[in-house]
C-alpha cells in the first residue's frame, strides 16, 4: 500500500490511546475564536441543524468542514453555588440526507483532541453515516480549544527517563522522577484551579449540557479507547438519552487502576511477543534480522542497552550528521509506541532488522523522536495542540485511586504492587508504572470505588476489540459485554487497537447497518479476520552493487521512501526535511494532489546519490522520480510507478540509454 488518505485517517486514529504512550507532533491549527454561549441561554429544541448552529453561534472550525460551538458550561457540574465556568468546544457537520439524529465521537487519551480527528474520522465512514447523522467531535475540557493545557517539557523529560524499577536505586530515581514530572508539569500547563474538574464525571456533563443545547432527544455515542471509559461514564448517568451506544478499545471500568495497568502492560508485553514471533514466520522478515530470530535479535539489543548506552551518527534534516545515544529506555518507547497497528509493528521491524544487520540505529531513532515528539535537527520539543499530557494526568488521577498515606508511601506501595510483573513479564513492564505521577498530583482522587458494571439496559451496544490490541486488552471489552443486556462482541483476529473505520469490512459493515439501518448483529459474538503484522518490506540493501537491475533499485527506494518513518508519520501538510541515510537531504511538501519530493544528493543505498524532485499522486495511486544520479554509474533517469503497479525507468545511465518496465 502507498501512502493516501488512508494513512492519514489511521495516523489520527493511533495519535493517542489509553495508557502514556507519547503523541506524534502534528501541525498547529490557526486560532480560532467561537462564538460563546451559555448553556443556559441555549435553545431546547430546533426545526434543524442549520438554525439550531445558527442559534449556537456556530463559526467554521479552523482548516475543517465542521461547524464549531462554543459552550461555557459549569466547572463543577455537582455544585450549583459554585459559579465558576469553563468553555467547551463541540465541532458538528450536519448530516447531507434525511437526518436520523446525531452521532458522537469521544475520541482517546485521555488528552486527545477530537477536533484534530473529525474530518478524518469522518471520511473513514461509510457515506451513509454523514448522509443520515449529524456528525460530533469535541475538545474535552482542557484540551485543544477547550481549554489548550500543556506541558511539553516536563513530559519530554518524563518519557525519555528510565522507567526500570528492578533495583533499590532505579526505584528510587523512578520515584524521584514522577514527583518531579508532576511538580513541573502542573507548574508548566498552568490554570491549577481546574485540576479538581478534568475527571471524566464532570467532562460527561458538559456533553449532557451540549445535548440540550441540540435539542436532542437521544442520541448514538461512539467511544474509543479512553473514549470508552467515557462513553460508559455517560451512559451510566444518562441512560435514557442514548439510542445506541458502541465501545471500540474497551476500558472495563470495573477494574482498579493498578488492575488495569497490569492487564496492560501483560498485553504490551505479548503483542511485542506477537510482533517478533510474526516475523520468524515471515521469510523475508526472518532473513533480515541477520541471524533469523527476531526475539533474539530484540533480547541481544535489550541486553547490550542495559548494559550502556550506544553512541551513533544521526543524520541531520540540514545536512550533516550529530553523534547521538540511544539508551535501552528508548528502545522500550520505540517498542511500546510501534505496537498499536499493523504497519506500525512492520515498521519497527525493519527498524530492527537494520540494528540487525548493520548495527544501524539510525531508524530506531527516527521512531524514538517521532514517538516523543522530538526535533530531530535539535531535539527540542515539538508542542502538538491535539493531544495534552497534561489533561492524561488530570483525568487519570481524578479516575483512579492509587494507594492512601504520604505521596511517597502511596508512591512505595505503588512500586510494591509492579514487583511480580518486574520479575515474570518478559518485555515491557514499564508499562505499568505510567500512572504513579498520580502518587504527587494535586487534587487526585481519594476514593477507590469502582463502578458497578454497566448492563445498559434499553440501549443496544456493540463492544468492538482487537486480540493484538496492546492498549486496552481484550479482556476488557469481553468482561463488559457479559454485563450488557442488549450486547454484541466484534472481535478481530490480530488487528490494531481501534478496529471501527480502517476499511476491516467485517468490523465496518456492522457498524454501519447498526447506526443507520437499526440492525444488531445476527450473532451475539462476531469474529473477524485479521493480522499481527502487514506483509514485511526488507530494508533497503547497504550498497547499490546489491541490485540486478535498476527497476529492482527504484522500487526499493519508492519503498524506502514511503516507509521512511519521518514520511510516514507525517502530518501531510507541515513542509518537512530529513537527513537521507547516506547523506544528502529528502525534502517534502504537500501539494493539491499528493505530496511533491525534492532530493539534494540524497542516497538511500551507497553507490546511488540522487538529485531532483518526485511527486506522490494520492487519487492516481502513483509515484515519480525525475532524478540525476551519482555513485557506481551516473546518468539522469525518470521512474515512475502509475496506479497499476507498473513501473518503469527511462532515460541515460552510464552512457547508456535505458527504457525498462515491469
Amino acid at each position: 500500500m502507498k501512502k493516501s488518505l488512508a494513512v492519514l485517517i489511521a495516523l489520527l486514529f493511533f495519535a493517542q490511546a489509553c495508557g502514556p504512550v507519547t503523541p506524534m507532533p502534528t501541525a498547529t491549527p490557526p486560532d480560532v475564536s467561537p462564538t460563546t454561549v451559555s448553556v443556559t441561554e441555549a435553545p431546547t429544541a430546533r426545526s434543524a441543524p442549520a438554525v439550531g448552529l445558527e442559534a449556537l453561534g456556530g463559526e467554521p472550525c479552523p482548516n475543517s468542514d465542521f461547524t464549531c460551538v462554543t459552550l461555557t458550561v459549569p466547572l463543577n457540574h455537582f455544585d450549583s453555588q459554585d459559579k465558576r465556568t469553563t468553555e467547551v468546544v463541540f465541532a458538528i457537520l450536519p448530516a447531507t440526507g434525511e437526518r436520523k439524529g446525531m452521532f458522537v465521537t469521544a475520541t482517546g487519551g485521555p488528552g486527545t483532541a477530537g477536533l484534530a480527528s473529525a474530518d478524518g474520522y469522518t471520511a473513514a465512514f461509510d457515506p451513509s453515516i454523514p448522509e443520515h447523522f449529524d456528525i460530533v467531535f469535541f475538545d474535552q475540557r482542557g484540551v485543544g480549544l477547550s481549554g489548550g493545557l500543556q506541558c511539553v517539557d516536563a513530559t519530554i523529560k518524563f518519557y525519555s527517563a528510565s522507567w526500570s524499577a528492578v533495583t533499590p536505586e532505579e526505584e528510587s530515581a523512578l520515584v524521584e522522577t514522577a514527583h518531579k514530572f508532576s511538580t513541573d508539569c502542573i507548574t508548566e500547563m498552568g490554570d491549577p484551579e481546574i485540576l479538581p474538574y478534568l475527571g471524566t464525571e464532570q467532562a460527561v456533563e458538559d456533553l449532557e449540557a451540549f445535548r440540550q443545547a441540540m435539542g436532542e432527544e437521544k442520541f448514538w455515542l461512539y467511544g474509543e479507547s479512553y473514549g470508552t471509559q467515557y462513553a460508559q461514564t455517560y451512559a451510566a448517568a444518562h441512560p435514557d438519552r442514548l439510542a445506541g451506544l458502541i465501545l471500540d478499545g474497551t476500558v472495563d471500568l470495573t477494574l482498579s487502576g493498578l488492575g488495569f495497568l497490569k492487564e496492560q502492560a501483560q498485553a504490551f508485553s505479548d503483542t511485542l511477543t506477537s510482533t517478533l514471533d510474526a516475523c520468524n514466520n515471515d521469510e523475508f522478515c526472518a532473513e533480515s534480522m541477520g541471524g533469523g530470530d527476531a526475539i533474539a535479535a530484540y533480547d541481544k539489543l535489550a541486553a547490550r542497552l542495559k548494559q550502556s548506552p550506544l553512541k551513533f551518527d544521526f543524520p541531520l534534516p540540514s545536512g550533516g550528521s550529530s553523534q547521538r545515544e540511544f539508551t535501552f529506555s528508548d528502545l522500550e518507547t520505540v517498542a511500546a509506541d510501534s505496537l498499536y497497528a499493523e504497519t506500525q509493528r512492520m515498521i519497527f521491524l525493519r527498524a530492527l532488522a537494520a540494528y540487525s544487520q548493520t548495527e544501524d540505529l539510525v531508524p530506531l531513532a527516527r521512531l524514538l523522536y517521532i514517538a516523543l515528539g522530538l526535533d530531530p535537527e535539535t531535539l527540542d520539543a515539538i508542542p502538538d495542540p491535539t493531544y495534552s499530557d497534561a489533561v492524561y494526568y488530570g483525568v487519570e488521577c481524578r479516575d483512579y485511586n492509587y494507594f492512601s498515606g504520604t505521596p511517597e508511601e502511596s508512591a512505595r506501595a505503588y512500586l510494591r504492587a509492579g514487583d511480580d510483573l518486574d520479575f515474570s513479564q518478559p518485555y515491557l513492564s514499564s508499562i505499568f508504572y505510567g500512572d504513579l505521577p498520580c502518587a504527587f498530583w494535586p487534587h487526585a482522587i481519594e476514593d477507590n470505588t469502582r463502578p458497578t458494571p454497566l448492563t445498559a439496559d434499553g440501549i443496544p451496544t456493540l463492544v468492538l476489540g482487537a486480540v493484538a490490541d496492546p492498549a486496552t486488552p481484550v479482556q476488557n471489552g469481553r468482561s463488559v459485554f457479559k454485563h450488557l443486556l442488549d450486547g454484541y462482541l466484534v472481535t478481530q483476529d490480530g488487528g490494531p487497537h481501534i478496529i471501527f473505520g480502517r476499511g476491516v469490512s467485517c468490523v465496518d459493515d456492522l457498524v454501519t447497518d447498526f447506526l443507520v439501518n437499526d440492525q444488531t448483529p445476527p450473532e451475539r459474538e462476531t469474529t473477524c479476520e485479521g493480522a499481527v503484522v502487514s506483509d514485511f518490506v526488507p530494508p533497503i540493501p547497504v550498497n547499490a552493487s546489491q541490485f540486478s537491475s535498476l527497476l529492482d533499485l527504484f522500487y526499493s527506494v519508492d519503498d524506502e521512501i514511503y516507509y521512511l518513518p519521518e514520511y510516514y508519520y507525517w502530518d501531510m501538510s507541515t513542509p518537512t526535511s530529513v537527513g537521507c541515510p547516506f547523506g544528502g537531504i529528502l525534502s517534502f511538501e504537500a501539494t493539491d494532489i499528493g505530496d511533491a519530493l525534492t532530493l539534494d544528493n540524497c542516497s538511500f543505498s551507497e553507490g546511488f546519490t540522487m538529485t531532483g524532485s518526485g511527486s506522490n499522486n494520492y487519487d492516481e495511486g502513483s509515484f515519480s522520480l525525475e532524478v540525476d544520479v551519482t555513485g557506481l554509474k551516473d546518468g539522469s533517469l525518470t521512474y515512475t510507478r502509475d496506479g497499476n503497479g507498473t513501473l518503469r525507468v527511462n532515460g541515460t545511465y552510464g552512457g547508456e540509454v535505458i527504457e525498462l518496465t515491469r
